[in-house]
Protein backbone atom coordinates (compact mmCIF):
# COMPACT_ATOMS: atom_id res chain seq x y z
CA UNK A 1 0.00 0.00 0.00
CA UNK A 2 1.29 3.73 -1.02
CA UNK A 3 2.25 5.48 2.01
CA UNK A 4 1.33 9.24 3.58
CA UNK A 5 3.91 11.61 2.30
CA UNK A 6 5.64 13.93 4.85
CA UNK A 7 7.33 16.80 4.76
CA UNK A 8 10.18 14.92 5.61
CA UNK A 9 10.12 13.11 2.57
CA UNK A 10 13.45 12.73 -0.31
CA UNK A 11 12.05 14.35 -2.83
CA UNK A 12 14.43 15.16 -5.84
CA UNK A 13 13.71 16.53 -9.18
CA UNK A 14 15.34 14.57 -12.03
CA UNK A 15 18.21 16.60 -12.04
CA UNK A 16 19.28 15.81 -8.82
CA UNK A 17 17.97 19.10 -7.13
CA UNK A 18 16.63 18.50 -3.77
CA UNK A 19 13.08 19.31 -2.68
CA UNK A 20 11.82 20.79 0.67
CA UNK A 21 7.77 20.65 1.20
CA UNK A 22 6.27 22.93 3.24
CA UNK A 23 3.11 21.72 4.90
CA UNK A 24 -0.03 23.86 5.28
CA UNK A 25 -2.02 21.86 7.64
CA UNK A 26 0.23 20.47 10.01
CA UNK A 27 -2.24 18.68 12.56
CA UNK A 28 -1.28 15.32 11.45
CA UNK A 29 1.60 13.89 11.87
CA UNK A 30 4.20 10.54 11.52
CA UNK A 31 6.92 10.17 13.99
CA UNK A 32 6.78 14.62 14.35
CA UNK A 33 6.34 14.74 10.72
CA UNK A 34 3.45 16.46 9.11
CA UNK A 35 1.55 15.20 6.26
CA UNK A 36 1.26 16.85 3.13
CA UNK A 37 -2.34 18.01 1.82
CA UNK A 38 -3.16 18.75 -1.78
CA UNK A 39 -1.98 22.63 -2.86
CA UNK A 40 1.38 22.22 -0.50
CA UNK A 41 4.17 23.51 -2.18
CA UNK A 42 8.19 22.95 -2.07
CA UNK A 43 10.83 24.65 -3.11
CA UNK A 44 13.79 22.77 -4.80
CA UNK A 45 17.54 23.96 -4.27
CA UNK A 46 20.43 22.76 -6.13
CA UNK A 47 18.90 21.55 -9.60
CA UNK A 48 22.14 21.64 -11.91
CA UNK A 49 20.46 22.14 -14.98
CA UNK A 50 20.83 25.70 -15.00
CA UNK A 51 19.46 26.22 -18.37
CA UNK A 52 16.20 25.56 -17.96
CA UNK A 53 16.19 24.71 -13.79
CA UNK A 54 13.89 22.52 -11.62
CA UNK A 55 12.85 25.81 -8.39
CA UNK A 56 9.35 24.45 -7.41
CA UNK A 57 6.32 22.05 -7.12
CA UNK A 58 3.11 21.92 -5.99
CA UNK A 59 1.49 19.19 -4.84
CA UNK A 60 -1.76 17.48 -6.54
CA UNK A 61 -3.60 14.24 -5.40
CA UNK A 62 -4.57 11.65 -8.19
CA UNK A 63 -7.99 11.27 -5.83
CA UNK A 64 -7.08 7.69 -5.33
CA UNK A 65 -7.60 7.71 -1.59
CA UNK A 66 -10.06 8.83 0.92
CA UNK A 67 -7.95 10.85 3.93
CA UNK A 68 -8.52 14.37 4.39
CA UNK A 69 -7.07 16.73 6.92
CA UNK A 70 -9.02 19.52 7.60
CA UNK A 71 -10.85 19.54 4.19
CA UNK A 72 -8.33 18.52 2.22
CA UNK A 73 -6.80 15.34 0.54
CA UNK A 74 -4.05 14.04 1.77
CA UNK A 75 -0.79 13.52 -0.66
CA UNK A 76 0.18 9.66 -0.89
CA UNK A 77 3.79 8.72 -1.80
CA UNK A 78 2.48 7.27 -5.18
CA UNK A 79 0.74 10.67 -6.33
CA UNK A 80 2.83 11.45 -9.75
CA UNK A 81 4.43 15.18 -8.89
CA UNK A 82 6.23 17.56 -11.40
CA UNK A 83 8.60 20.62 -11.14
CA UNK A 84 7.78 23.64 -12.22
CA UNK A 85 8.88 22.85 -15.19
CA UNK A 86 6.59 19.90 -15.86
CA UNK A 87 8.89 16.85 -14.89
CA UNK A 88 8.49 14.02 -12.39
CA UNK A 89 9.55 14.52 -8.89
CA UNK A 90 11.57 11.23 -7.25
CA UNK A 91 9.94 10.50 -4.26
CA UNK A 92 11.02 8.53 -1.06
CA UNK A 93 8.57 8.17 1.76
CA UNK A 94 10.58 6.46 4.80
CA UNK A 95 8.60 7.28 7.51
CA UNK A 96 5.74 4.50 7.59
CA UNK A 97 1.92 5.57 7.52
CA UNK A 98 0.13 3.06 5.22
CA UNK A 99 -3.03 4.70 3.44
CA UNK A 100 -5.81 2.24 2.83
CA UNK A 101 -8.39 4.13 2.55
CA UNK A 102 -10.25 4.12 -0.90
CA UNK A 103 -12.11 6.89 -2.77
CA UNK A 104 -15.57 7.55 -1.94
CA UNK A 105 -18.00 6.85 -3.05
CA UNK A 106 -16.62 2.86 -3.45
CA UNK A 107 -17.62 1.26 -6.58
CA UNK A 108 -20.66 -1.16 -6.73
CA UNK A 109 -20.11 -4.11 -4.81
CA UNK A 110 -16.90 -3.28 -3.15
CA UNK A 111 -15.83 -3.18 0.65
CA UNK A 112 -13.32 -0.33 2.21
CA UNK A 113 -10.72 -3.04 1.96
CA UNK A 114 -11.00 -3.98 -1.63
CA UNK A 115 -8.30 -3.02 -3.75
CA UNK A 116 -8.43 -3.54 -7.57
CA UNK A 117 -5.07 -4.90 -9.23
CA UNK A 118 -4.71 -1.55 -10.86
CA UNK A 119 -4.20 0.61 -7.72
CA UNK A 120 -2.35 -2.88 -5.77
CA UNK A 121 0.30 -2.53 -8.68
CA UNK A 122 3.02 -0.18 -7.41
CA UNK A 123 5.99 -1.49 -10.42
CA UNK A 124 7.02 0.93 -12.72
CA UNK A 125 6.17 1.25 -16.76
CA UNK A 126 8.91 0.49 -18.67
CA UNK A 127 9.94 3.51 -21.26
CA UNK A 128 12.14 3.96 -23.85
CA UNK A 129 13.32 6.99 -26.39
CA UNK A 130 14.79 5.74 -29.92
CA UNK A 131 17.38 7.73 -31.02
CA UNK A 132 18.53 8.92 -27.69
CA UNK A 133 20.31 11.74 -29.47
CA UNK A 134 19.58 13.75 -32.41
CA UNK A 135 21.50 16.53 -34.34
CA UNK A 136 20.65 19.31 -36.57
CA UNK A 137 22.70 22.00 -39.21
CA UNK A 138 21.14 25.55 -39.22
CA UNK A 139 23.28 26.57 -41.88
CA UNK A 140 22.66 23.28 -44.10
CA UNK A 141 19.20 22.48 -42.69
CA UNK A 142 20.03 19.16 -42.59
CA UNK A 143 18.28 16.36 -42.34
CA UNK A 144 14.73 18.19 -43.41
CA UNK A 145 13.15 16.42 -40.99
CA UNK A 146 13.93 14.22 -37.40
CA UNK A 147 11.76 11.74 -35.75
CA UNK A 148 11.99 9.93 -32.33
CA UNK A 149 9.68 7.49 -31.16
CA UNK A 150 8.45 6.80 -27.67
CA UNK A 151 7.00 3.73 -25.89
CA UNK A 152 5.96 2.56 -22.77
CA UNK A 153 4.25 -0.77 -21.30
CA UNK A 154 2.31 -1.93 -18.39
CA UNK A 155 -0.49 -3.54 -17.37
CA UNK A 156 -2.75 -0.92 -16.06
CA UNK A 157 -1.71 2.57 -18.64
CA UNK A 158 -3.16 5.88 -17.66
CA UNK A 159 -1.40 8.65 -19.33
CA UNK A 160 1.63 10.20 -21.06
CA UNK A 161 2.98 13.37 -21.62
CA UNK A 162 5.38 14.87 -23.45
CA UNK A 163 7.57 18.35 -22.72
CA UNK A 164 10.13 20.01 -24.29
CA UNK A 165 12.92 21.73 -22.02
CA UNK A 166 14.52 24.73 -24.57
CA UNK A 167 17.62 25.21 -23.48
CA UNK A 168 18.55 28.28 -25.76
CA UNK A 169 15.39 30.11 -24.92
CA UNK A 170 15.67 28.33 -21.67
CA UNK A 171 11.47 27.95 -21.47
CA UNK A 172 9.32 24.36 -20.81
CA UNK A 173 7.03 23.44 -23.66
CA UNK A 174 4.23 21.38 -23.91
CA UNK A 175 4.36 18.69 -26.70
CA UNK A 176 1.81 16.23 -25.49
CA UNK A 177 -0.91 17.22 -28.45
CA UNK A 178 1.94 18.37 -30.68
CA UNK A 179 3.23 22.25 -32.24
CA UNK A 180 1.85 22.05 -35.59
CA UNK A 181 3.42 22.90 -38.31
CA UNK A 182 6.86 22.05 -36.72
CA UNK A 183 6.63 19.26 -34.37
CA UNK A 184 3.82 16.51 -34.98
CA UNK A 185 3.17 14.06 -32.23
CA UNK A 186 1.37 11.12 -32.75
CA UNK A 187 -0.65 9.98 -31.56
CA UNK A 188 -1.26 13.00 -29.78
CA UNK A 189 -3.21 14.09 -26.58
CA UNK A 190 -1.82 12.08 -23.78
CA UNK A 191 -4.31 9.46 -23.47
CA UNK A 192 -2.43 5.82 -22.56
CA UNK A 193 -5.36 3.05 -22.62
CA UNK A 194 -3.63 0.27 -24.24
CA UNK A 195 -0.56 -1.75 -22.31
CA UNK A 196 1.90 -0.95 -25.23
CA UNK A 197 2.27 2.75 -26.41
CA UNK A 198 4.01 3.90 -29.05
CA UNK A 199 4.35 7.61 -29.72
CA UNK A 200 6.27 9.38 -32.68
CA UNK A 201 7.86 13.27 -32.71
CA UNK A 202 8.34 14.37 -36.13
CA UNK A 203 10.38 17.52 -36.41
CA UNK A 204 10.83 20.11 -39.12
CA UNK A 205 13.68 21.76 -40.46
CA UNK A 206 12.36 25.04 -39.86
CA UNK A 207 11.22 23.84 -36.30
CA UNK A 208 14.87 22.63 -35.31
CA UNK A 209 16.48 25.82 -36.73
CA UNK A 210 14.05 28.47 -34.69
CA UNK A 211 15.00 26.59 -31.27
CA UNK A 212 18.42 27.83 -31.11
CA UNK A 213 22.14 26.92 -31.41
CA UNK A 214 22.86 24.68 -28.38
CA UNK A 215 25.98 26.07 -27.29
CA UNK A 216 26.01 24.93 -23.98
CA UNK A 217 23.31 22.12 -23.47
CA UNK A 218 21.46 20.23 -26.02
CA UNK A 219 17.69 20.69 -26.20
CA UNK A 220 15.21 18.13 -24.50
CA UNK A 221 12.46 16.56 -25.30
CA UNK A 222 11.27 14.53 -21.93
CA UNK A 223 8.49 11.74 -22.31
CA UNK A 224 7.13 10.50 -19.15
CA UNK A 225 4.16 7.47 -18.73
CA UNK A 226 1.99 7.07 -16.08
CA UNK A 227 0.29 4.00 -14.40
CA UNK A 228 -3.15 3.94 -12.41
CA UNK A 229 -1.45 4.00 -9.10
CA UNK A 230 0.50 7.06 -10.27
CA UNK A 231 3.92 5.57 -10.80
CA UNK A 232 5.78 6.77 -13.68
CA UNK A 233 9.16 6.51 -15.70
CA UNK A 234 10.38 8.96 -18.17
CA UNK A 235 12.87 8.86 -21.22
CA UNK A 236 14.69 11.62 -22.64
CA UNK A 237 15.85 12.56 -26.47
CA UNK A 238 18.46 15.19 -26.85
CA UNK A 239 19.19 17.54 -29.59
CA UNK A 240 21.84 19.24 -30.48
CA UNK A 241 21.80 22.14 -32.88
CA UNK A 242 24.64 23.80 -34.66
Amino acid sequence: MPKLLTERATILCPHGGQGTSIASAPYLTVQGAAVLVEGDTGVIAGCPFIQVPCVSYTLRSMGLNATTIMGKKAILDTDLQQTNTGLPLIIIETLFAEDASTPAPLPPGASSGDIPPELADTSEPTVLALPPVLAFNSVTLLPPSAVATFTAYHEHPLSWELKLLNTVAKTDVDLTGGLPPGATVVPAGGAWDDAALAVTLTLTAPFMAAMGITTVSPHSFYFTATTQRGISASAEVQLSVT
